[in-house]
């Protein structure tokens, strides 16, 4: 099933939302990967109905396991800083 543009079979991604606790669904990861987007739509991961489209701050993000998003993922000078500091 392709839900979205970017989901192929069913596979989707869970991070925590880091005040709440909960796991948000990300519907587009190319976006979360893109470190120009300081936002994600996604929806929380909670009951049995299907909840609600939001966006959420990748700063307010966690991976399940409580680890920070990769700064790559958050900061679009990131590759200039590393290389500079060489």
């Amino acid at each position: 099933m392709l839900f979205g543009s970017y989901r192929i079979a069913g596979v989707a991604m869970y991070l925590k939302h880091k005040q709440s606790g909960d796991l948000v669904e990300i519907l587009d990861t190319r976006v979360l990967f893109d470190p120009s987007r300081p936002e994600v739509a996604g929806r929380y991961h909670a009951g049995e109905e299907l909840q609600e489209r939001e966006s959420f701050e990748k700063s307010a993000l966690i991976f399940p396991s409580g680890e920070e998003l990769p700064r790559c993922w958050m900061d679009a000078s990131y590759k200039h800083q590393v290389s500079s500091n060489k």
